[in-house]
């Protein structure tokens, strides 16, 4: 049985900083290509970046620069470093095994003064 878990959402102001990590069991994760998303209320679930089991990564245009996602397959763990935080960036995020069904449960993030 293969399960995601994210956590490090929380609150924080604009222009901080927040770093979500995404626990993977079910012996998949060396494997998998791994994906973070987010979601607002009333839109579709976004795509942010992906990484390869060999750490290739690709990014959407909208966290480019700010957003940075690496792995620890030593420690089945897929991590989202998001810096320059706006308002904007407020969402659900929401880890993946892209090619697959599963996703993780989200984890709420806020940025607000």
């Amino acid at each position: 049985q293969v399960q995601l878990v994210e956590s490090g959402g929380g609150l924080v102001q604009p222009g901080g900083s927040l770093r979500l990590s995404c626990a993977a069991s079910g012996n998949i994760f060396s494997f998998a290509t791994m994906g973070w998303y987010r979601q607002v209320p009333g839109k579709q679930r976004e795509f942010l970046a992906s990484i390869t089991s060999g750490g290739s990564v690709s990014y959407a245009d909208s966290v480019k620069g700010r957003f940075t996602i690496s792995r620890d397959n030593g420690k089945n763990t897929l991590f989202l470093q998001m810096n320059s935080l706006n308002p904007e960036d407020t969402a659900v995020y929401y880890c993946k095994w892209l090619g697959s069904i599963y996703w993780g449960q989200g984890t709420q993030v806020t940025v607000s003064s």
